[in-house]
């Protein structure tokens, strides 16, 4: 039973197989991806992926960038984008006073990276732990001297309540104030592929840089974070870094992508390639079906929820975390319920804080897991009497929707050439192992070659 698919706890991973298989061949064959000279066939197949993402977003054909380790690195590199644009275009000195704006539920990795970078934050307050436009024009207008306000940073979704912030509302005052708009989607950008919830997304491509999270809510292995720019060469002006054992890499030619030159990085794997396999054998039209699985079963918690008296639905979820009270409970309560299941290899979930105040709540992002009411293993705290709303997995794996072949030789030589050897033949100094895939929707297989 797939660990993940009992995880509610956090925003965890639970990926398909396909990316499981990629990613550990990936990693096995330390397949690099920080420049074109080096890595080419990597770093074309990955650009597809921030291609497709780019798109779902309704970004321009000119948007793109590279994978990340994470939402913490995407969020830092853009806003280093951010800075350096920004003090260029308004002719700042070093160190003059610079602030981004920020609501006070933006994630933690957005303060930090401010922090690290040396910015103040403009924290604006919410209504109903939302960032609206409206709330960002008045506190820009309400301060003294809001020209050093360079930029704002709006979440899609809150990690805790998976809350969408006013993404087109937003864009207008930056357009307006004449701010970098940066979209942290780490969580819920994933939700662009779902038909359901995809207007809540409006005002999205508006940003100038866009980061999301595919070990989170796209089924790939950690560790893997999509960030995108609506212009990255703003990006390569601000990350590129200069040395003369690095003159090989940079070229004139502006079709040869350099991923090291729009992130803070350097060193880096190819870390988007096992998603951009896993969406060549199952398409987009499963990833869309996987999510719209893991929205209706928060939804349909949501109404378990409602309908038990000792349980109060704190708000209805606008994608697939569910925040719930029981009342009369304390946080001892809150934190002894969530040990029990984990005891008892239920489920894990943990409590949070919501107003200052200890309660539940349920993050789905695993398709796998089903809801029921009246079993045996209890997800949402029950009455002292009766059953509440519990978490079923399958208990059957799932077929593979794919077939693998692995071979049990390996050959000496290249891949085409060489007789094939068993393992360990004396004289064979560089061996090769192939591993076959055939997809089941187009037919085709494929033989990818390692060699050691």
């Amino acid at each position: 039973m797939p660990l993940a698919s009992r995880c509610a706890a956090v925003l965890p991973c639970r990926t398909t197989q396909a990316a499981t298989l990629f990613g550990a061949l990936v990693s096995c064959s330390s397949i690099q991806g920080a420049s074109w000279f080096l890595a080419s066939g990597p770093v074309a197949a990955e650009n597809q992926v921030l291609r497709l993402l780019a798109d779902l977003a309704d970004m321009p054909a000119a948007a793109g960038d590279c994978f990340v380790s994470g939402g913490s690195a995407g969020n830092l590199s853009a806003l280093v984008t951010a800075r350096d644009t920004t003090r260029r275009r308004r002719v700042l000195a070093p160190y003059d006073r610079v602030r981004f704006a920020v609501s006070d539920q933006a994630h933690s990795s957005i303060g930090n990276a401010l922090r690290i970078i040396g910015f103040e934050p403009f924290t604006v307050p919410t209504t109903d732990h939302r960032l609206t436009g409206p709330a960002l024009r008045v506190a820009l207008l309400a301060d003294a001297d809001p020209s050093d306000v360079i930029g704002v940073a709006a979440t899609a979704a809150t990690t805790n309540a998976g809350i969408i912030d006013d993404l087109s509302g937003i864009a207008t005052v930056a357009r307006d104030f004449d701010l970098w708009f940066h979209v942290d989607g780490a969580y819920g950008g994933a939700g662009l592929l779902a038909p359901s919830v995809r207007d809540r997304y409006r005002g999205v491509e508006h940003a100038d840089s866009l980061v999301i999270d595919p070990h989170k809510w796209l089924f790939a292995p950690f560790d893997c974070a999509a960030l995108l720019y609506r212009d990255p060469r703003l990006a390569r002006a601000a990350h590129t870094q200069g040395a003369s054992y690095l003159d090989a890499l940079h070229t004139d030619d502006d079709t040869q992508w350099n991923p090291s030159d729009y992130a803070h990085h350097l060193s880096r794997r190819a870390r988007g390639l096992p998603l951009w396999f896993s969406l060549a054998v199952h398409g987009t039209r499963a990833y869309s079906e996987a999510i719209e699985k893991t929205l209706t079963l928060a939804r349909t918690t949501a109404a378990l929820i409602r309908t038990a008296p000792y349980l109060e639905l704190i708000r209805e979820p606008e994608l697939s975390a569910v925040t719930f009270r029981r009342i009369g409970w304390t946080a001892e309560d809150y934190a002894e319920w969530s040990a029990h299941l984990l005891a008892g290899q239920t489920t894990f979930t943990a409590p949070t804080g919501w107003e200052g105040e200890t309660v539940a709540r349920l993050a789905f992002l695993q398709p796998e897991t089903e809801r029921v009411c009246g079993a045996a293993r209890v997800c949402v705290p029950p009455p002292p009497v009766g059953a509440g709303i519990q978490l079923r997995v399958r208990k059957e794996p799932a077929p593979l929707p794919y077939s693998i072949q692995a071979p049990d030789r390996v050959s000496a030589g290249t891949p085409d050439q060489a007789a094939v050897r068993p393992v360990g033949t004396p004289g064979v100094t560089r061996a090769w192992s192939g591993v076959t895939v055939t997809s089941p929707v187009t037919g085709l297989s494929a033989v990818m070659w390692f060699a050691w």
